[in-house]
């Protein structure tokens, strides 16, 4: 297949199809960078949230918690 027609094929695909095709395609060819303790857990927190796991503060929670 030609990169056009991959290409037209791949921009076809749904949105979460097209993101994990884009971060294989960049796995590919970037050398991984092991994470530091710090950003794994700061990746971990992000995930909980994002899957409900745990209840964000909104902002003026936040705010009132460190005053």
């Amino acid at each position: 297949m030609l990169t056009t027609e991959l290409s037209r094929t791949a921009l076809e695909l749904p949105a979460a199809d097209r993101l994990e095709l884009a971060r294989r395609l960049v796995e590919s060819v970037v050398e991984p960078v092991p994470l530091t303790a710090a950003v794994s857990e700061g990746i971990r927190r992000i995930e909980d949230i994002a899957a409900g796991r745990v209840i964000a503060l909104t902002e003026e929670q936040y705010r009132t918690a460190v005053r």
